[in-house]
């Protein structure tokens, strides 16, 4: 009886893992199928999830300037993204380090102040910083992009860093500051390397906030040289004639870095780094 239970909640486990997981990747296999499809195959129905005809005509479209200038939109992608999310480890990492090893007045109303912020919608937010952008001559820049974006992201890097930083035993850093360490050198010397796995997730993190947001790129930028990926996969929707393929294309172009960024890293985000640091 006890082995029938155990074998029915396995096949009701793995039976909603698979429909959950087949759910979640349906619209992605609809997207790279119908990037391969040709033009006349696109309104099939039933559709086809397995082209009948490969072509890879709709890549080549993205990758011609003339049609879709697909390297200036990426390379402006990745500026703003690497260094939304390099600033935003940076200043995440000091400001939670305050917030969970030192002592001051207002402490406590500062950091509840940062979460309760990130309550706020975006959208509550484009009016003002529509207006500061444009008094600080920021208007139709990526820096104003780069600012906007830290302080979305800012938040919940400051939250994700300091209950990491709760878990490295206060001895490792006492015993660096007896040998003479400054505060700045054991955030250096001593958290960064035993962080890796929190800093690298908080910079994924905000680089797939940066990467992929659209609502502040299309209220901030109006030059097309200016443009990031999402502003440039929605101009292929306000052509004369858009094919459907063109446009899974460059989205699948779009989602392959945040993918290759992951798979890179995926080892410091599931690696503990500060197990066996100490003992006490």
């Amino acid at each position: 009886m006890v082995e029938k239970k155990s074998l029915r909640k396995k096949i009701l486990f793995w039976g909603a893992l698979i429909a959950v997981m087949a759910f979640c990747l349906f619209p992605f296999v609809m997207m790279f199928s119908s990037a391969f499809k040709l033009s006349e195959g696109q309104f099939d129905y039933p559709p086809k999830i397995i082209p009948q005809e490969i072509t890879f005509q709709h890549f080549k479209d993205v990758f011609n300037p003339e049609v879709f200038p697909y390297f200036t939109f990426f390379k402006n992608s990745l500026m703003v993204a690497s260094i939304t999310a390099g600033l935003s480890v940076l200043v995440a990492t000091f400001g939670a380090y305050s917030f969970t090893r030192l002592k001051y007045k207002g402490q406590k109303l500062i950091q509840r102040g940062v979460l309760f912020i990130y309550m706020f919608a975006g959208i509550l937010l484009v009016i003002p910083l529509f207006q500061i952008v444009v008094n600080a001559g920021l208007y139709d820049t990526r820096l104003s992009l780069i600012i906007t974006y830290l302080v979305q992201t800012l938040p919940v890097s400051l939250y994700m860093l300091g209950n990491y930083f709760r878990t490295i035993p206060e001895s490792i850093e006492e015993a660096a500051i007896i040998d003479g360490c400054s505060r700045v050198e054991v955030i250096f010397k001593i958290i960064f390397p035993l962080s890796a796995p929190a800093l690298v997730s908080v910079f994924i993190y905000a680089f797939m906030i940066a990467w992929n947001e659209y609502l502040f790129a299309s209220v901030f930028l109006t030059s097309e040289g200016n443009f990031t990926l999402p502003m440039g996969l929605n101009s292929l929707f306000h052509t004369q004639h858009y094919i459907w393929g063109r446009m899974m294309a460059a989205s699948l172009l779009t989602a392959i870095p945040v993918i290759v960024l992951f798979l890179m890293v995926e080892k410091f985000i599931s690696g503990g780094l500060t197990f066996g640091g100490v003992k006490e």
